[in-house]
């Protein structure tokens, strides 16, 4: 062969070596078993962004975006939370903020205090309900420029902090000045206990917060205190919180060694947590109210009361989300909660719904449940087969989209007028009533100077009424005869509950509105049939 042939096949044949050895070609041979490919795919798109790119780039802004992107093509429930967002996302569940302790409402553009939190700074102090803030810190805050977030920003603090605010009350010619040491301020979980009958006593949790139990037993003692014999938990359009809560809260319960839930993921093994022997309501007749709203750690407790047939479970199938998230700290004290398990019910069944066909139609399953008319006909409701399950008593139970419930209840769309919808979509119920309540709070306090008296003798008549119409009127609502004899009871219900919050507290305001409520009200009478308890073999 020529050798200069020769010499020119060897030349091509080390530049093929060479092409086929180079860095980035030897990456693209073998990155179907690189387990960092993609780590590094994106990490060197952002090195030819940065040195390429036309404009100048806020890379912090890219970087986060990704993630936020990336998470919402896992599942509905792994989300990204910002540095500055950590702790407002926290504070539900953890319980507590830094504050100085007023519940308060924006009426006429004023900062309008409805309760000092009871033992808190603002009430150590002697603010009172009513009480109007006019000025913080020297500044003036009213006007159209005052929102719930401006107060929050102003009034919220670092505990130890203080904070200055100028108020006016009724009757008295200066304006009072206040120096507020900020502190720690309790989230209540638990809105409202009473006893709904002789016998009865009624719990509603609105989410599944660090200091739930401690609530939870405490209003149990009360009722017990009271001649509790049954109980009904309401958990509608509870959305759930921690997963730690849910297990806690069905201990109570349960008697000892019963699974509550166990956890499975991919790179999760299996997990069992099983109740323990410290239940606070291990007997006694017991029902739990979910509707399409309540999830997650609502589905923990009510799938596990149903699966060992501890107790009934009344309203409308839950929302079904079986997902279980943990938080990972990223280097700039951002958040991303990740799912990172499935939970499962003791029968076994998993109530996570599909997410298949993306976010957006996941969360318009509540629509998808009108149209269909599952929310008034529950055999619109089709189960298949491989989804059947059965209780410790071998009833039948469904996995694959939330907990059925054992009773259901129809939901009323025919209270919801659009005139109704008009008087909440420009806040006239509220800011009436808070008008209303500071204008005749001493008439109250002399007339009923107990929610019992208040509750037998206070009454929505046309006098009442009158003044309403009148006033949601001059806010652009104008009556509507039909829509009002529609929602009539809603309104009044409404009205009367809101004055006694104002005046008491949510408790007295559950004690008014659940006597309008028809889906409290069969819980009611579910809770009263002993037949029924007895057909579906019920511990009582």
């Amino acid at each position: 062969m020529d050798i200069n042939i020769c010499n020119s096949m060897k030349r091509r044949l080390t530049f093929i070596l060479i092409l086929l050895f180079s860095p980035g070609l030897l990456l693209a041979q073998t990155s179907h078993t690189d387990p960092n490919a993609g780590i590094k795919k994106y990490n060197t798109a952002m090195q030819i962004i940065k040195f390429a790119y036309v404009d100048t780039i806020n890379e912090g802004k890219l970087v986060e975006n990704a993630i936020i992107e990336t998470l919402k093509e896992l599942d509905p429930h792994s989300m990204y939370i910002s540095k500055k967002d950590v702790q407002k996302a926290n504070e539900p569940l953890e319980g507590n903020f830094d504050g100085i302790g007023v519940q308060f409402e924006i009426l006429q553009d004023t900062i309008t205090v409805v309760h000092p939190v009871p033992g808190g700074p603002s009430d150590k102090l002697g603010i009172m309900s009513g009480d109007k803030i006019i000025k913080i810190e020297g500044e003036i805050v009213t006007g159209k420029k005052i929102t719930s977030q401006f107060v929050l920003d102003h009034l919220r603090g670092k505990r130890g902090t203080k904070v200055t605010v100028s108020i006016y009350r009724k009757g008295k010619k200066d304006l009072m000045d206040f120096t507020i040491v900020r502190d720690k301020i309790p989230i209540n979980s638990v809105d409202a206990v009473y006893m709904i009958k002789p016998g009865v006593g009624y719990i509603n949790l609105n989410k599944f917060a660090q200091n739930s139990i401690q609530e939870f037993t405490d209003g149990v003692k009360k009722l017990r205190s009271e001649g509790m014999k049954s109980l009904i938990l309401d958990l509608r359009n509870n959305s759930g919180g921690y997963m730690g809560t849910a297990i806690e809260l069905s201990d109570e319960f349960l008697n000892a060694g019963k699974l509550i839930v166990y956890t499975e993921g991919v790179r999760s093994q299996r997990e069992d947590y099983l109740s323990t022997s410290k239940g606070l309501f291990e007997t006694g007749k017991l029902v739990i109210m979910i509707n399409e709203n309540s999830a997650s750690a609502s589905e923990i407790v009510s799938g596990a009361i149903q699966d060992w047939d501890r107790g009934l479970i009344v309203g409308r199938r839950s929302f079904g989300k079986g997902l279980v998230q943990r938080p990972f700290q990223l280097p700039d004290s951002s958040q991303m909660r990740l799912t990172t398990a499935r939970y499962y019910n003791p029968s076994g069944k998993c109530i996570q719904k599909s997410y298949a066909e993306g976010v957006d139609k996941y969360y318009d399953d509540f629509k998808n449940r009108v149209k269909h008319g599952e929310l008034i006909h529950p055999d619109s409701i089709k189960f298949p087969d491989s989804l059947k399950y059965y209780t410790s008593r071998k009833r039948v139970v469904y996995g694959g989209g939330g907990i059925m419930p054992d009773v259901f209840v129809p939901w009323d769309s025919t209270i919801i007028s659009d005139y109704y919808l008009d008087l909440r979509r420009k806040n006239v119920i509220n800011s009436f009533v808070g008008q209303y309540v500071d204008k005749n709070r001493k008439l109250f306090q002399k007339s009923f100077p107990l929610f019992t008296t208040f509750d037998k003798g206070f009454q929505t008549d046309d006098a009442f009424m009158n003044d309403f119409f009148a006033y949601a009127e001059k806010e652009g609502v104008k009556k509507d005869e039909k829509g009002y004899s529609a929602s009539e009871n809603l309104i009044k219900s409404q009205l009367k509950g809101l004055i006694a919050q104002k005046l008491w507290d949510m408790t007295e305001m559950y004690t008014v509105i659940n006597q309008f409520d028809e889906e409290v009200l069969k819980a009611v009478e579910v809770i009263e049939d002993d037949a029924l308890f007895e057909k579906l073999n019920i511990d009582r």
